[in-house]
């Protein structure tokens, strides 16, 4: 166990800084930077030298990002060009936001995907089964903002239900107004729902058409134990799979429906630095996304393991 951490987290560090200079590197290349994103339209090349002297954008490419790069190591994430905030500040508040709406979404959608998965299973070719089908390809089918903007109409300016637009005062919770995050919490849960019910759905109906679940059935084992004690446990393997990526696109695929709602949280954000130029920000986003996957695919491995225990970690 102690060696597997060690080498997860050695190719976690890995895949982290060849981000990061992913990241920097595309930046570069683009034309402009952070100076003509803050001057706008009139800039003069005074002006433009000025700013970029302040801002130590005048440095050698490889001297700026060793700098930020040092930080990073040292726990200082750096300032924002645009803002000229603390990028942990500014990381920690949306942070928490994306959190509180992902978390509510993941919270709700993951257990009912699953269950209407099995559900859909053990119901074959039945009228539920295929109605949730259906729904579910829909879903699919459907992108974020389509679907954002169809509950909207429906239960914001129809039924007059849950607010359009999902703003908060700065400093305040989005705890404190828990009916705004209905809409994009279900928003989110369309496409996250969709994938785990279908993928779950198709496990479980494999693990019952298995010879060893037959064996069970006709040693005298209940129906419901052969069900949830050996088919279920077997079929979540792959479902894990899809749920624990789904962990690291709810937060870095965040973009599309919190502009929609103007949600204030990491979509947003990374959106405003890419449009900004602000490449320290734009580097600690992506830091930060990219260890979402890497953690979620180290949670998956753990998660093989405790379910299969034929499963082992090397």
């Amino acid at each position: 166990m102690a060696q597997f951490f060690i080498v997860r987290i050695s190719l976690i560090l890995v895949t982290l800084l060849f981000v990061s200079i992913v990241v920097f590197a595309m930046t570069e290349v683009l034309s402009g930077d952070a100076a003509d994103a803050i001057l706008g339209q009139g800039r003069t090349e005074e002006n433009l030298q000025a700013i970029r002297e302040q801002l130590g954008l005048n440095r050698p490419a490889h001297v700026r990002y060793l700098d930020w790069l040092g930080g990073v190591v040292r726990g200082d994430l750096g300032t924002s060009l645009r803002d000229q905030q603390s990028i942990s500040g500014l990381v920690g508040s949306r942070l928490a936001n994306s959190l509180v709406l992902a978390g509510f979404a993941f919270m709700i959608g993951v257990p009912a995907a699953v269950a209407v998965g099995i559900f859909a299973a053990v119901k074959q070719n039945s009228f539920l089964d295929r109605f949730f089908s259906v729904t579910s390809l829909v879903a699919i089918s459907l992108p974020e903002f389509v679907t954002g903007i169809v509950l909207i109409i429906v239960f914001s300016s129809w039924l007059d239900l849950f607010p359009s637009s999902s703003l908060i005062q700065p400093g305040s919770s989005p705890l404190e107004q828990p009916d705004i995050l209905v809409l994009p919490a279900a928003t989110l849960m369309g496409v996250l729902f969709a994938y785990i019910m279908r993928m779950t759905r198709a496990n479980v109906i494999e693990e019952l058409n298995t010879d060893y679940v037959r064996t069970a059935t006709l040693k005298g084992l209940s129906y419901r134990r052969v069900l949830f004690r050996h088919a279920v446990p077997n079929a979540m393997l792959p479902t894990i799979s899809v749920i624990t990526i789904n962990i690291g696109w709810m937060l870095g695929g965040l973009i599309i429906v919190e502009s929609v709602f103007a949600y204030p949280g990491l979509g947003r954000l990374l959106l405003t630095s890419i449009q900004n130029r602000d490449v320290p920000l734009l580097q600690a986003l992506a830091l930060l996304l990219a260890s979402a996957y890497a953690l979620s695919n180290l949670i998956a491995d753990l998660s093989y393991a405790a379910l299969n225990p034929r499963v082992r970690l090397t």
